[in-house]
């Protein structure tokens, strides 16, 4: 199969497809065999004992985060290829964290080819509530997988971030709305 025609079929765009090639990133094994032509080996990744693969999921709020978002693309690849893990979807996208308005996020979620969901940071999947995303997709023999885990790991603080970062989204506008609730903490923190 050529480069253009998986880069339709994994949802991602030829350029990107073709950038990751040059970088050397491309989730499966490519050759060029022509000045213009670039085969994609699809039967090495797809063998039948395998009956799944990893989706990676990279987001950011903004549009002048761009970099940031090629460079989670970047890392989870990198990390799915060290892994020796099978990639069978990538999906990134512009979207902030508070909504529900992401159709690539939930595209990956509904593949029922990718039984593992990697994320660099928790919040990328969702500001809120990835404790129900991965309740679910465990009830349904799947993972979520997190590169970053420093996070928040005291549930109470954790919970009361979500709490500020949902009531400062709805004060100030949902962009700005996780810098003010961490303001909030760092203040509240710095008063005892």
């Amino acid at each position: 199969m050529n480069l253009k025609e998986w880069a339709k079929a994994q949802g991602v765009h030829p350029q990107t497809a073709y950038r990751w090639f040059r970088e050397g990133a491309l989730p499966v094994p490519a050759a060029r065999v022509g000045p213009r032509t670039i085969l994609v080996n699809v039967e090495a990744n797809s063998s039948a004992s395998v009956t799944g693969g990893v989706g990676l999921y990279a987001r950011v709020s903004s549009h002048d985060q761009n970099q940031d978002l090629q460079r989670q693309v970047a890392r989870l690849t990198e990390w799915a290829a060290k892994a020796g893990h099978r990639v069978v979807r990538v999906e990134s996208e512009i979207a902030s964290g508070m909504s529900s308005s992401r159709p690539k996020a939930r595209r990956l979620l509904a593949d029922p080819a990718v039984t593992t969901v990697a994320v660099e940071h928790r919040d990328r999947l969702g500001q809120m509530n990835v404790e129900l995303v991965e309740a679910t997709l465990s009830a349904t023999g799947r993972r979520l997988v997190v590169l970053d885990e420093v996070q928040v790991e005291d549930d109470l603080a954790r919970d009361m971030l979500e709490v500020l970062t949902s009531f400062c989204a709805r004060l100030y506008g949902r962009r700005s709305a996780k810098n003010r609730a961490k303001k909030a903490l760092e203040a509240a923190a710095a008063g005892d």
